[in-house]
């Protein structure tokens, strides 16, 4: 019994051997594996040619290579930012759009204060009005912050660098806080043991070359008051801030030495008005005092933008000179109803000019992404014919020749089809002059 299963095993496995033999690959080996890798390679570019086709309208989905590159950081500075535009109900003919205009920011001088909006505590964050410099190259700006859990609030004075390419007026209406450099110029205690206490800086105004920006920073209680201002100057030319608090300890010493007034006792603050029109080292500051009804003034003062050499200039308001110097914008009206359906007509032609030349550009775009697609195929399908009658030629000259004689025999047939083709060119060269001359 056993004998026979071992028969039949045998049997078996003769069958599986002998019956159901694997066939071997006809022709030439070489030859079909080149084949073979010019149809992946024809594949892989025509899968390039349909991704550049998609890849005109993104619909969202991306490789992991293709997520990094689109995530890598930019430069915020280099952006372009689009001025949104508000969409026109269907039923109103005429939007009352405002006009702007440019004046001086520090008019009246020492009059610029911050204006904090109803949503500044719901928000928690708030940029205030901002000061153009003379030149037109700069805005400075305050952002406030609020925190809750204290009820205080701190500032920064951020500065943004204006596009040169446009009008001033432009340059205003189009700067925007994504432009803004990175670090403030100026900020305030941002501490949060005190509570309902508040920090902020305000520009004043800038001097007369632009290099330099006086700000106050007003540092008070919301129950209880301001509690002292602080003239800040800062030097654009060295990036470097001069805090002006040596003015208050020489106004408390004037009065205290010559009045016998002690103001340490007395609720009292002072008020940086500008930079002295006649000299733009020089700070301008009033201090007045709260002892009644109607505040008195302690004197006109004046102090280097360094914090030095604090003097008493006078007590007549109108015997200095106060230059003005920064810019800001203001509303001016309303455009009238003419010029904005004037701008929405000419508007709506560019717009339709526009998607006409988008159309047409879109349509050569794939006019030249498909020519470029079947230039590459008929670059591959040349190359792989050459290579394929190259590989024919070394095959034929290997079986009819032994040793160093099939290379050069190889060479020289290669010369031969080389001089061959240089004929063809010359002959088809002579031909397209004969046909020029017969044009002429």
């Amino acid at each position: 019994m056993i004998y026979a299963l071992l028969g039949i095993a045998a049997a078996f496995c003769a069958f599986i051997q002998w019956g159901d033999e694997i066939p071997l690959p006809h022709g030439d080996v070489n030859k079909k594996e080149a084949k073979y890798i010019h149809n992946v390679q024809k594949q892989e570019e025509k899968q390039t040619y349909e991704k550049k086709i998609l890849a005109r309208n993104p619909s969202g989905y991306m490789t992991v290579e293709e997520y990094e590159q689109l995530s890598t950081p930019k430069d915020r500075m280099s952006m372009e930012i689009e001025v949104p535009k508000i969409p026109t109900p269907a039923d109103m003919v005429y939007v009352p759009q405002p006009s702007y205009k440019i004046v001086k920011y520090n008019n009246p001088a020492g009059s610029a204060e911050i204006s904090i909006n109803k949503t500044f505590y719901q928000r928690r964050q708030q940029n205030a009005q901002g000061i153009v410099s003379p030149d037109f190259t700069k805005l400075v700006y305050p952002a406030l912050y609020y925190y809750p859990n204290s009820g205080s609030t701190a500032c920064d004075l951020f500065v943004i660098n204006l596009e040169d390419a446009k009008s001033n007026k432009d340059k205003i209406l189009t700067a925007n806080t994504i432009h803004r450099l990175s670090d403030p110029i100026l900020s305030t205690e941002k501490t949060i043991d005190n509570y309902n206490t508040f920090r902020t800086l305000t520009p004043v105004d800038f001097s007369t070359d632009g290099t330099k920006l006086l700000a106050k920073e007003k540092i008070g209680n919301t129950k209880d008051g301001i509690w002292k201002t602080i003239p800040v100057v800062y030097d654009f030319n060295n990036n470097i801030s001069y805090s002006l608090i040596e003015v208050r300890a020489a106004i408390v010493y004037y009065w205290e030495r010559y009045k016998n007034v002690d103001l340490d006792e007395k609720r009292w603050d002072l008020y940086p008005l500008g930079f002295d029109a006649s000299n733009p080292d020089w700070v301008i500051v009033n201090a007045l005092a709260y002892t009644g009804s109607t505040p008195i003034n302690l004197g006109i003062w004046k102090v280097k933008y360094t914090g030095e050499q604090s003097q008493l200039v006078t007590f007549n308001k109108e015997e200095i000179q106060i230059s003005m110097n920064g810019y800001k914008l203001v509303k001016d009206g309303v455009e009238p109803p003419s010029v904005t359906e004037d701008e929405e007509k000419h508007l709506k032609r560019i717009e339709k000019e526009n998607a006409k030349i988008k159309k047409q550009q879109e349509k050569q775009e794939l006019k030249d992404l498909k020519n470029s697609y079947k230039s590459k195929l008929k670059e591959m399908d040349t190359e792989f014919k050459e290579s394929q009658k190259d590989y024919q030629l070394r095959q034929k000259i290997q079986g009819s020749t032994t040793g160093n004689d099939a290379l050069e025999k190889y060479q020289e047939i290669k010369q031969q089809q080389e001089e061959k083709r240089l004929q063809l060119l010359e002959k088809q060269k002579q031909k397209e002059l004969k046909e020029l001359e017969k044009t002429k």
